[in-house]
């Protein structure tokens, strides 16, 4: 599988066993109905067009996520959006799922807690939180990346685990 840890300092990261094959998925988008003036669903205080817009609009168009942090970010505005076919075509093809379906949530908001990236390799310390089934819930991920042809996609995230009461 991938060849370094999650926490792995500023370094060579090893991404051999990461051999990118031919895209599974043309991405097409259903129409994306936010507001290009309105604020991203990222939180990055830029507007949607200027920010995650951008590259959820430009994908088919070879017009992609320059960092880590921003594929990041508009994987969380994918979700939040419903753009499925983004997630999927952002997600490198040796660990992506053949289909993916959204649980009915809603997203509440995203803060970015850490970004490296090193070469080809980078990581993403996050929190996402939403509201599913009228129960608040904050998602703390280490997602890793990778990048191939110029291009960086979603590898894995590691979930942490909340703290059970009383630790």
């Amino acid at each position: 599988m991938y060849g370094g840890t999650l926490h792995e300092p500023a370094g060579r990261i090893e991404t051999q066993d990461l051999r990118l094959q031919p895209p599974r998925y043309h991405c097409a988008m259903k129409k994306n109905l936010h507001p290009a003036h309105a604020p991203c669903p990222c939180e990055s205080g830029e507007p949607y067009a200027a920010c995650c817009g951008q590259w959820h609009a430009g994908l088919n168009e070879g017009v992609h996520a320059p960092t880590p942090e921003a594929l990041m970010r508009s994987r969380y505005s994918a979700y939040v959006l419903g753009l499925i076919d983004y997630l999927l075509a952002t997600w490198h093809p040796s660990t992506a799922p053949g289909e993916l379906e959204l649980a009915p949530v809603k997203w509440l908001g995203l803060e970015v807690r850490h970004a490296q990236s090193a070469g080809d390799a980078g990581v993403v310390e996050f929190v996402a939180r939403c509201r599913d089934g009228g129960r608040a819930q904050r998602m703390h991920e280490t997602s890793r990346f990778v990048r191939e042809a110029g291009r960086w996609y979603y590898i894995d995230g590691q979930v942490e685990e909340p703290a059970e009461p009383g630790r």
